[in-house]
């Protein structure tokens, strides 16, 4: 099947490191479901707990931010609590290189338009999204030096990833240089929105709490595609990090969107003038779950490879969406 990205969820194993819940349902009675919960934690060896006030947990962190933690019962939990050097702290470390694909692959061979994806944690629905418009993809490793194989390509994509942007800094520059010197599409999408800010020139800070959820609304400060300026998008996010909003912002690159909520950049492109082709959100116009108001970038995006291709000796026709296909055997390394 040349549309399958092989998964049915959006990664290909579990990313969660523990699960915690205020009230466990023991008979699960979603028409889709296989298994419960726990039966779901004890084969794929997750640690969970319930009985927890969840909500006193939410307001805690809504008032100190972002915690390290940890889950104690038993004796653990009647111990003296572990010395702070003694927690685990992702953002210390490169998460997106733990995630990432480790070799090049392909999806979908036979598409019109060929895309190199840069894996910074893909969700699997991000492939799809591009598979079903019709792209040829060559998923590659998150510092995989794409300048070397550019011109094999009609386009370039971002993912989303777990972490510190900071942490990736090989990438962005290696992005820089692809900005610079390749007048091709690129799109980013949270992780890779960041990594093109920092291309860019712009820096990239830890939010005290982030953006995370399904209803996250967004005002469009620039007109491309789909996107009209002016108007408010309602999004799926789940990041910590965000880049600087500044002014004036770097020479080529204007905001492209900005939170309702808290002011801080949703999105970057690059200006009409710069004569460059590049976009980057930090929501997920692919969902899974949430809403679809910004599906259609990936439609503006991989079309907009087949109008550059056209241009320059292609002959590959703006198509719309294709049908979803049946997923088969191959298998994405991806992050939630």
């Amino acid at each position: 099947d040349s549309q399958d990205v092989g998964v049915v969820l959006e990664a290909a194993g579990v990313q969660c490191a523990a699960i915690v819940v205020a009230d466990f349902a023991e008979k699960y009675s979603h028409r889709t479901a296989v298994e419960s919960l726990a039966d779901w934690c004890i084969r794929h060896n997750v640690p969970a707990i319930t009985g927890v006030d969840t909500r006193a947990v939410t307001t805690l962190l809504r008032d100190q931010g972002t915690t390290l933690g940890r889950i104690a019962i038993g004796d653990d939990a009647a111990a003296p609590a572990p010395a702070d050097s003694e927690y685990w702290d992702p953002s210390k470390e490169n998460l997106v290189a733990q995630v990432s694909t480790k070799e090049p692959y392909t999806l979908n061979p036979d598409g019109d338009v060929k895309i190199a994806v840069l894996d910074f944690g893909a969700k699997a629905n991000i492939l799809r999204s591009l598979v079903r418009r019709g792209a040829a993809l060559t998923v590659l490793p998150w510092n995989y030096d794409f300048n070397k194989i550019r011109d094999q390509f009609d386009g370039l994509f971002l993912t989303n990833g777990p972490g510190d942007p900071n942490q990736c800094m090989e990438a962005a520059m290696n992005v820089r240089k692809t900005i610079q010197d390749w007048d091709k599409p690129i799109f980013g999408i949270c992780m890779g929105n960041q990594i093109l800010g920092i291309a860019a020139g712009l820096d990239a800070y830890r939010m005290t709490f982030g953006n995370r959820g399904h209803n996250q609304p967004v005002l469009a400060l620039a007109s491309a595609g789909s996107i009209n300026a002016g108007r408010v998008y309602v999004t799926s996010q789940n990041h910590q990090y965000a880049l600087t909003l500044q002014d004036p912002f770097p020479q080529g690159w204007e905001p492209f969107f900005i939170n309702c909520n808290d002011s801080s950049v949703e999105g970057i492109k690059s200006t009409t003038e710069s004569g460059k082709r590049v976009w980057g959100v930090q929501f997920h116009p692919e969902s899974a779950g949430g809403p679809l108001d910004t599906i259609e970038m990936f439609t503006d995006f991989v079309n907009e490879c087949r109008l550059l291709k056209q241009a320059t000796g292609g002959v590959s026709p703006m198509v719309e969406e294709r049908p979803q296909e049946t997923p088969a055997s191959h298998l994405v390394a991806a992050t939630a």
